[in-house]
C-alpha cells in the first residue's frame, strides 16, 4: 500500500496506460480521480476500481480548457481535502509529415499533449505547495528523442513534454514538488492500434514488427508503465526529479 491515504489525479484515465495507472494506484491505497474527456470509458475505469474495493471518482475533463482543469482541482480538494499526485497522461495522436500537418493539426496536438499538461501542473502546483509537496508524473514517449516516419506533430509534442518536465522540475523543486517523466516505447493499447490503422498499416503485422525492435522481442503492457508511474509517485522516488525513465524493452538502447 505505497499510496495509502494519498489522493491522485490521472488524466486520460479511461483506457490504456491511464486506466492501468488508475487501477494500480487504487490497489496501492490511493483515492483516484479518473479525469477523462470520454465519460463512458472513464466510468468503466471507475467501475473496475470500485468493484475491487477501491475508491475512484470520474471527472469529465478537457485538459485544453483551463476552466475545466481548475474545476477538477477545486472539486478534488472539496471531496478529499488535498491532492498528492498528478499523472499527466491525456493524449492526442496526430501524425504526418511536416508537409502533411495542417495548422489545426499542430494546434490540436500541442493543446492536448503540451498545453494540457501545463494547465494541469499550473492548477495543482498551489495545492501541492500548501500541502508541503507533491509528485507529478508526465507520460512522455521515446518519440521525444527518436525520429519516426510521418510522426512529426506527435514527436514534436512529446519532445516539448520532455522539456516541460525538466523546466518544471527546476522551478518547483524549492516547494518539494517533484516532476518526472516516463518515456514508453511500443505499448499494447487501443490508441497505438488506431495509430497503425490510421497510417494504413495492418495492426497485427505492425505489432509484430514493433515487437522485433525490442530486445525483449515483445511489446510492453500498460501495467508495466503503471508500475513505473507508481514508483515515481511514491516515497521510493523521493530523491528523483527532472528524470526521464525509458520503458521500451531496450528498443532505443543504441
Amino acid at each position: 500500500m505505497r499510496l495509502h491515504h494519498k489522493v491522485s489525479i490521472v488524466t486520460g484515465g479511461g483506457s490504456g496506460i491511464g486506466r492501468a495507472t488508475c487501477q494500480r494506484f487504487a490497489k496501492e491505497g490511493s483515492s483516484v480521480i479518473v479525469a477523462e474527456i470520454n465519460q463512458q470509458t472513464g466510468q468503466e475505469t471507475v467501475d473496475l476500481i470500485s468493484n475491487n474495493g477501491g475508491i475512484a471518482h470520474l471527472f469529465s475533463l478537457d485538459v485544453t480548457d483551463p476552466n475545466s482543469v481548475n474545476e477538477m482541482i477545486s472539486e478534488t480538494c472539496r471531496r478529499f481535502g488535498t491532492i498528492d499526485i498528478l499523472v499527466n497522461n491525456a493524449v492526442a495522436f496526430v501524425m504526418g509529415t511536416v508537409e502533411d500537418a495542417t495548422e489545426d493539426d499542430w494546434m490540436r496536438v500541442f493543446k492536448t499533449n503540451v498545453i494540457g499538461y501545463a494547465n494541469c501542473i499550473k492548477a495543482v502546483a498551489p495545492v501541492f505547495r500548501d500541502a508541503g509537496g507533491g509528485a507529478i508524473v508526465n507520460i512522455a514517449s521515446v518519440s521525444a528523442f527518436i525520429a519516426q516516419p510521418k510522426f512529426v506533430p506527435y514527436n514534436a509534442s512529446k519532445g516539448a513534454v520532455s522539456q516541460l518536465t525538466r523546466c518544471s522540475a527546476l522551478d518547483l523543486a524549492a516547494d518539494n514538488i517533484r516532476v518526472n517523466a516516463i518515456c514508453p516505447g511500443s505499448i499494447e493499447t487501443a490508441g497505438a492500434t488506431k495509430v497503425n490503422i490510421d497510417l494504413g498499416l495492418d495492426p497485427v503485422e505492425a505489432n509484430k514488427a514493433l515487437a522485433e525492435e525490442s530486445l525483449m522481442k515483445r511489446m510492453g503492457k500498460p501495467e508495466e508503465i503503471a508500475s513505473v508511474a507508481l514508483f515515481l509517485a511514491s516515497k521510493d522516488a523521493s530523491f528523483i526529479t527532472g528524470a526521464h525513465i525509458v520503458v521500451d524493452g531496450g528498443a532505443t538502447i543504441d
